[in-house]
């Protein structure tokens, strides 16, 4: 038996429900991710993957059943918050850049949950964007980027206190198809590199291929799909 200290995320009877029960996103899940894994968390629109990413990273609560990290339960409440800016680095579709913001200013904002100084941040923010090759762009708005550049920034945003979990969620849905692959190699990249564990939500079976595991969600069941199989 593996030990807790490999593993990651593990989910016991995981359930969450909607409406009162009505609705079921998670009827019983049972999986585990360990440490340097990238698993990626494929299904139809409404299956649930957000929902669950939002889960692993104490944005959402089950409704039922053991979530638990490291092998302690998802911290909630006030624990959530330092829980989410010291282990989890989240990267979104829609990018949730701050728009008055400079590129500089927005990868700083999770460091100031931490004690670094003003001026470590802005080294760590500029060593960062450096990072994702955008060490030209510090001082430019969001509006001034085009969307591979803000995805970019939300990478290097994602990284900013060093995280050992990285959770996307589509993160290259809003990109065209050339900026959505030098993204996600980008990611890819990273995750290996500094050997985290990568939880990325897709509906592209060409991205989730790229996985060393991929999970499957559909009517309220999560499986594993095996490196052969088909949806």
């Amino acid at each position: 038996m593996e030990s807790a200290v490999s593993t990651v995320f593990e989910a016991v009877d995981l359930r969450k429900d909607y409406e009162n029960g009505r609705i079921q996103a998670l009827r019983g899940a049972n999986f585990r991710i360990e440490a340097g894994e990238f698993v990626a968390v494929i299904g139809r629109s409404g299956s649930g993957k957000s929902t669950l990413l939002q889960m692993l990273g104490a944005l959402d609560r089950p409704s039922g059943g053991l979530l638990r990290y490291r092998g302690q339960p998802v911290p909630e409440g006030r624990k959530a918050a330092a829980y989410r800016a010291c282990d989890i680095g989240f990267i979104f579709q829609s990018f949730h850049l701050l728009p008055t913001f400079t590129a500089l200013e927005n990868v700083q904002i999770p460091m100031f949950e931490g004690r670094l100084g003003a001026r470590d941040r802005r080294a760590r923010a500029v060593k960062l964007l450096e990072a994702v090759g955008l060490g030209h762009r510090l001082d430019h708005l969001p509006s001034q980027l085009s969307g591979g550049e803000r995805q970019r920034v939300a990478v290097a945003r994602s990284l900013a206190n060093g995280p050992g979990v990285l959770l996307a969620d589509e993160p290259t849905g809003n990109l065209d198809s050339e900026n959505a692959r030098e993204v996600l190699d980008l990611i890819v990249r990273v995750q290996a590199e500094q050997g985290m564990t990568l939880i990325l939500v897709t509906h592209d079976p060409e991205i989730a291929a790229r996985a060393g595991r991929t999970l499957v969600m559909g009517d309220g069941v999560v499986r594993e799909r095996q490196p052969e199989g088909v949806l």
